[in-house]
């Protein structure tokens, strides 16, 4: 029966580290409910980092001046290390009956009259800190079963600090993965020809990024996990000032267009990395998946760099809700296709049909469209038919480096002047 009683006793209080002040994080919930069931004044986790114990989960209320989060203790003058070492044992029901603890200054400074404390241990079997209570006067009532239950706790413990810390590690990695691309040149820019169906050569490129860095994700899957590390803005900018590079490349009439996020565009840095280039062979496109909080907020950046001749482009329009708002908010000067619009557009009245009302829209608005993922001749034949008069995919040209950019342009130059 007392077992059951045990038992019971432990899922209440699991019950209530679970329940209990909603907002909290399971570790510091657990802290909450062993020291009310233990009747102690003082609960906390610690982090041993070099020779000192580190209180990075506190509950002790009222005496928030006397310990903190944040708090650490030298390792030599607290019990941790004598627990470890077998010097003192887990469960201290009165501090007065062990020789080691009186001879500690802590001991009487507190003062701790009791003491339960167990080691937080790593799924590699290393010690991360100690799952620790005290009070100041001594309870000769505690039992082992108590210092069982608290055992209970540093284990789930254990397990919540094991998350947090795969969690830790998982962001650094993405830091220093993010990092080594801008400090290395990681990144390389490849460059899309867009085609004013009609002709003899391209009116621009569309700057892609790729990355010769490991792990081998997808360019969208970088930004993502840059924007993730708190690196977002810095890698779109590197990725900018690449691909903006080569404007001194190419010819004059040439333009080039290059993604920007909501959030590089507010980052007040956008400026300065246009700072000197042709403002009117720049085309600054939003993706129809980027979130936009406050439209006004976005316009007014963007109003300086319109005002100079940049201009602004809609991408992946067709594709959700999100690209007409922006295009609605935004009104910019170019409205590119989703690829999933363009996609056996020859072959479907529906694609055609909001193709269409797209075209429609955009000369009534005073904007151009731009349809991507071209990659057969019937799809072409289809997009003109309904009056889009520009055009990027495969069937038109890959992506390719600046050098065969150049030659693109001087070849298909060259052509032109000989049937002239």
């Amino acid at each position: 029966m007392a077992a059951d009683a045990d038992k019971s006793s432990l899922y209440s209080l699991i019950a209530s580290a679970s329940q209990a002040a909603p907002g909290t994080g399971m570790v510091q919930r657990s802290l909450q409910a062993i020291r009310a069931h233990l009747g102690m004044d003082v609960a906390y986790v610690s982090e041993f980092v070099d020779d000192r114990a580190v209180f990075r989960h506190v509950d002790a209320p009222g005496l928030e001046d006397v310990v903190k989060v944040g708090d650490s203790q030298s390792l030599d003058d607290i019990y941790c290390r004598h627990i470890l070492a077998g010097r003192l044992p887990q469960l201290i029901a009165d501090t007065a009956t062990e020789p080691v603890a009186m001879a500690l200054p802590i001991t009487q400074a507190i003062p701790i009259g009791k003491h339960v404390s167990v080691p937080i241990r790593m799924p590699d079997g290393s010690v991360h800190g100690m799952f620790c209570c005290l009070g100041f006067k001594a309870d000769r009532s505690l039992q082992q079963r108590d210092l069982q239950m608290l055992k209970v706790f540093a284990d789930l413990a254990a397990f919540e600090i094991g998350r947090e810390l795969e969690a830790t590690n998982a962001a650094n990695d993405k830091k220093r993965r993010i990092r080594t691309v801008i400090e290395e040149g990681k990144l390389a820019i490849v460059y899309q020809p867009i085609w004013k169906l009609g002709n003899d050569r391209p009116v621009g490129f569309e700057c892609l990024s790729r990355f010769k860095a490991e792990p081998q994700h997808l360019p969208d899957q970088w930004f993502t996990e840059a924007a993730e590390a708190g690196f977002g803005t810095a890698l779109e900018l590197t990725a900018i000032r690449l691909a903006l590079s080569a404007l001194d490349s190419l010819p004059p009439d040439i333009y080039l267009t290059v993604n920007a996020s909501p959030q590089t565009i507010l980052s007040r840095e956008l400026p300065d990395a246009l700072q000197g280039l042709p403002p009117e062979r720049i085309v600054l496109e939003i993706t129809e998946h980027a979130h936009i909080e406050d439209y006004d907020q976005l316009l007014r950046a963007l109003e300086p760099l319109r005002a100079r001749g940049v201009r602004l482009a809609v991408d992946d329009a067709g594709a959700g809700y999100a690209g007409l708002q922006h295009i609605l908010q935004i009104h910019p000067d170019l409205i590119k296709l989703d690829i999933g619009l363009t996609r056996s557009i020859d072959l479907d009245p529906a694609r055609r049909a909001l193709a269409s009302a797209l075209t429609v829209f955009a000369r009534e608005v005073g904007c151009r469209i731009i349809a991507e993922g071209v990659e057969t001749a019937s799809e072409l034949a289809a997009l003109r038919a309904i009056g889009i008069e520009k055009a990027q995919g495969y069937f038109l040209g890959r992506p390719t480096p600046l050098a065969d950019a150049v030659k693109l342009i001087e070849r298909q130059t060259s052509a032109a002047k000989r049937v002239a």
